[in-house]
């Protein structure tokens, strides 16, 4: 078997930003990209996307819609794959359709509901916990972004080790370009940024642990003139941990700029005093990445993907520990020959964390999967 067939499951194409949405489209562009002899045949959910990448060689696009994700997964799939030729079909998020008789690989980007249950609705929780275990069962490779969405795969899900792989996530280049004077007088004007701040990227919910940030903040921030800027959307859980910058009284000082595009995001790394991020739980966070390419200081956890992926290139700090948080943010404020090295550290550590990289990967556990199944 030479070049390999390989259908993609792009339902999620079309929803707006996070991390798994743009995890899929920096994949797709480079594994199109790859010059190899594999054909991609592109399963989409909504017509609208026809076109998007039909002038590429090697690729064909087709959809089918249908009504709900379950039934485009299970139903819609299926119909699609018995008449495409398909060696393997891979979907860069959690699901495999469970009647297809092709090999499957899917993409594990954390399995927080087992990890912190606490932290999603009861729905979610029942629904993860009665199809992963299913899909995990039926994929004949598993990629997980990180060594901790890994073992976690090992330990939650008791798949074989020799089914899993960890393919970490790249970087995309506009982070490794520095902005222009112009670029952040615009961006200090349109997402009203003062002078000084601490930078928050991310949804707020309970594994972000964006109550004992704000908390840390009111001890450093506004004591030593910073700011909060918040790039991010509320979820469900977040009415309580929002509500406290107006219980501590800190509206003045708290920048709330909503979700930002992703051209937009670079200068709001450049110009920040540091990226905070101890969240309670993450598998292979993206904006890790990009502050390390950017030469923003980091503030994170010392746990799980977080200090993955960050390794001696930030400080690392007890998420539990509103304290420790805050003793972080002051020596990033502190200390100017720890803040010259963590960012030298990052600009190094990061090199090793790219698209091309994650793509050859990728395509190799996608061959390695339909030739395993062909002998």
């Amino acid at each position: 078997m030479d070049g390999v067939r390989i259908a993609i499951m792009l339902r999620h194409l079309g929803q707006h930003g996070g991390g798994v949405l743009v995890y899929t489209r920096s994949l797709l562009d480079h594994l199109l990209a790859q010059g190899t002899d594999h054909e991609f045949i592109l399963l989409y959910q909504d017509a609208a996307h026809l076109g998007s990448y039909a002038h590429i060689d090697r690729v064909t696009e087709r959809v089918s819609p249908h009504r709900s994700r379950l039934g485009w997964d299970q139903v819609a799939v299926p119909g699609l794959l018995r008449s495409t030729g398909a060696d393997v079909v891979f979907n860069p998020k959690y699901s495999l359709p469970l009647a297809s008789a092709i090999p499957g690989v899917f993409v594990c980007h954390g399995l927080d509901w087992y990890v912190m249950p606490e932290g999603s609705r009861w729905i979610d929780r029942l629904s993860h916990r009665l199809l992963i275990p299913r899909y995990a069962r039926k994929a004949d490779r598993i990629i997980a972004v990180s060594e901790t969405a890994r073992d976690h795969v090992l330990e939650f899900l008791k798949i074989p080790a020799e089914r899993v792989e960890t393919v970490h996530l790249g970087v995309d280049p506009r982070f490794h370009v520095t902005p222009t004077e112009e670029a952040r007088r615009a961006a200090r004007a349109r997402f009203h940024l003062p002078e000084k701040y601490f930078f928050y990227c991310g949804q707020i919910y309970p594994p972000k642990n964006f109550a004992r940030i704000v908390r840390a903040f009111a001890q450093v921030g506004p004591p030593n003139g910073y700011s909060l800027v918040v790039a991010g959307s509320h979820t469900w859980l977040s009415e309580h941990e929002v509500g406290l910058i107006d219980d501590l009284g800190l509206r003045p000082w708290v920048v709330e700029t909503g979700w930002v595009d992703r051209d937009s995001l670079p200068v709001l790394y450049d110009l920040a005093t540091a990226l905070i991020m101890p969240s309670l739980y993450e598998a292979c966070p993206s904006p890790i990445l990009e502050a390390m390419a950017m030469g923003c200081p980091i503030v994170t956890a010392d746990r799980y993907g977080t200090a993955e992926l960050a390794g001696p290139a930030a400080v690392l700090v007890d998420p539990e520990d509103v304290e420790a948080i805050a003793e972080g943010m002051t020596k990033v404020l502190a200390d100017d020959d720890l803040r010259a090295a963590i960012v030298s550290a990052g600009r190094e550590r990061v090199r090793r964390f790219t698209w091309e990289k994650a793509a050859s990967r990728t395509l190799d556990v996608l061959a390695d999967a339909a030739r395993s199944r062909a002998e």
